[in-house]
């Protein structure tokens, strides 16, 4: 899956780094893919995150029950629990951060679709795709002395 993700957030990145007044690319298309795969992560994402709060609840019960009856048995289920559930909250992690920026993807794919049609996009703030010349005046500067 980790592979998967990385490897269509790269697809899309590359289709948007491409000029947009010379790009040909039907870009609703694209955003009416980019849900379809949106939806297939956001799925795996959830799914995950049910059996990683399912597994630390386990690793919790086994830890409070070793502190009650400290067996061998119940540290080495608590390690082995342990052991599982660092990588498993960091592949959680991985799919959180990268729904996310897949967000941001369909933001700027929005943006580029109202650009076309004269209108205008809704933005939740900064995107990777635009440039800072487009969002800065020398105005803005923070270090101009007046």
């Amino acid at each position: 899956m980790k592979e998967r993700i990385l490897s269509y957030m790269k697809y899309i990145d590359t289709l948007l780094s491409e000029d947009e007044e010379k790009c040909t690319l039907d870009y609703q298309a694209l955003a009416q893919e980019h849900l379809i795969q949106l939806k297939f992560f956001m799925h795996e994402r959830t799914v995950h995150l049910y059996v990683m709060i399912l597994f630390t609840l386990v690793t919790m019960a086994d830890f409070f029950m070793m502190i009650l009856a400290f067996e061998k048995g119940l540290v080495i289920l608590f390690l082995a629990l342990l052991v599982l559930l660092i990588p498993y909250i960091l592949h959680y992690y991985l799919l959180e951060n990268s729904c996310q920026y897949m967000y941001l993807q369909y933001d700027e794919m929005k943006r580029r679709i109202a650009a076309k049609e004269g209108g205008m996009a809704f933005s939740m703030g900064e995107h990777p795709y635009r440039y800072v010349s487009d969002r800065a005046t020398e105005d803005d500067d923070p270090e101009k002395e007046k």
